[in-house]
């Protein structure tokens, strides 16, 4: 049996992750893993207040554990606080990180040289799998989600707060990838078949923020050659926990 802890972001691919995990009896999830913004008590990149993340944790009937990390932070110093979890993880008989991750070779490949510092290895589960069909699988099996982060190069702010469902991918521009692998899009997901009841909530306010790559040393993007080609500005849509 392998002791497995999920990267738990929140959103879709996280929750499909999870229930193809659940299923799998060569497998034991033992908790969540969670980076949240330290100061504004959200979940990293989705903006999700950490609140409807215990919620979501409550309902799954699993702990999950929070990485406090600072707003900005350089990738030298991010990299030893995740390793410094991962050893204690694996001391503490965890052999694997489970991941939803499903075609970005670069971060898998990231993601396995850090683990190879703590012993710990990576899950795949959706790996290499037809995002499209992914989508529509999701959707399938009975999980619902709200877009609650868009990157607004890549989508306009009336995807802000959508339910992702059948006429939402129908609706994706074709240079958006139906799954936002691409980091075009982040989801909340509040029902499915891995919650013993759906998460109430009700929408809040949408507003814009913007990201400005620096070249301080705390700014993890200052050594990316790229920095220029990412995104910089998202529509965020503030979900409240009933």
């Amino acid at each position: 049996m392998k002791n497995t802890i999920l990267n738990w972001s929140g959103g879709k691919d996280a929750a499909l992750t999870l229930h193809y995990l659940l299923q799998n009896d060569t497998i034991k999830v033992t908790s969540l893993l969670t980076a949240i913004n330290k100061k504004r008590r959200r979940i990293t990149m989705h903006g999700v207040h950490e609140s409807l993340l215990d919620a979501q944790a409550e309902s799954i009937g699993l702990s999950v554990e929070k990485i406090e990390l600072p707003e900005n932070i350089s990738m030298e110093k991010y990299s030893g606080i995740i390793n410094s979890i991962a050893a204690k993880h694996f001391k503490n008989n965890i052999s694997n990180y489970a991941y939803g991750d499903i075609n970005l070779e670069d971060l898998k490949s990231f993601r396995n040289k850090e683990l190879s510092k703590s012993g710990i290895e990576g899950i795949y589960p959706l790996w290499g799998r037809n995002t499209l069909e992914l989508a529509k699988e999701f959707i399938s099996i009975g999980f619902k989600a709200i877009i609650v982060a868009v990157s607004s190069d890549k989508l306009d702010e009336s995807f802000v707060g959508r339910i992702f469902d059948l006429e939402l991918i129908k609706d994706l521009p074709k240079t958006v990838d139906p799954c936002g692998e691409n980091g075009e899009f982040h989801t909340f997901v509040f029902d499915g078949p891995i919650f013993k009841r759906p998460i109430e909530f009700t929408r809040g306010a949408v507003t814009s923020k913007s990201y400005t790559p620096s070249d301080d040393d705390e700014n993890c993007f200052c050594n990316d050659e790229d920095q220029k080609n990412w995104d910089t500005k998202f529509w965020f849509i503030d979900l409240n926990l009933d």
